[in-house]
């Protein structure tokens, strides 16, 4: 079932919206944190998003470009501002369509339906992990925080995407070394705790302090 994320300030349309794309059979989720909406837009995961110019906080074009550093998912657009010059803004923001308020419900659902079936007939989504507005790229191995692309070396890579995916539980250093092992020769203890120091000094250095936490005598978390 594919996902729709639905980002609009104006509840009773977001939530007519909502009902009319859910009956035609789609998963439909709609964004409540207008501040920062990445969080949502990554623990989600959508196929599609569909996205308000006229937003509180920062306008959609902010934010289709944030989404754009860590996603090729289609935007469209969706604004009472329907005039040339907003269209063709918006689609040299990265949007992939546009669609004008009042909102017809067929026109949408046409829309949606075209673009899913032109993307992922074509090709898949990037997967990628989020977490304190920290997202990591599960193809190309970097971490993107404030703007900040942060390379990452082969077990950094490995280390934090093993902690991410056991989000809020601890991953003991046993696991660790094992998720290092699986691809190299046998990991001394010593060569784990290098590697996750050196991880956390990148993290911190980012301004992502405290981001791995100890659990003496258990492993390493991030809550």
């Amino acid at each position: 079932m594919y996902k729709i994320l639905i980002v609009e300030d104006d509840s009773g349309l977001a939530a007519a919206m909502k009902k009319h794309i859910s009956s035609w059979n789609y998963d439909v989720r709609c964004v409540h944190n207008f501040e920062n909406i990445i969080p949502e837009f990554t623990e989600y995961d959508p196929h599609l998003v569909l996205l308000d110019i006229m937003l509180p906080f920062f306008n959609g074009y902010h934010w289709c470009t944030q989404l754009r550093k860590i996603s090729n998912v289609p935007v469209v657009f969706i604004s009472s501002a329907s005039d040339n010059m907003n269209i063709v803004m918006a689609m040299n923001m990265g949007g992939d369509d546009f669609i004008p308020k009042p909102v017809e419900p067929n026109v949408m659902i046409a829309k949606i339906q075209a673009i899913l079936r032109r993307t992922y007939d074509m090709a898949g989504k990037i997967p990628m992990l989020e977490h304190r507005g920290a997202v990591l790229n599960l193809n190309d191995t970097t971490l993107l925080y404030n703007d900040q692309r942060i390379e990452l070396t082969k077990n950094e890579f490995r280390i934090l995407q093993t902690l991410l995916e056991n989000k809020g539980k601890i991953v003991s250093r046993d696991t660790l070394m094992t998720k290092l092992w699986q691809m190299d020769c046998y990991v001394e203890e010593n060569t784990l705790t290098v590697n996750v120091a050196r991880l956390r000094k990148k993290l911190d250095s980012a301004g992502l302090t405290d981001f791995i936490k100890t659990k003496v005598g258990s492993g390493y978390i991030v809550e």
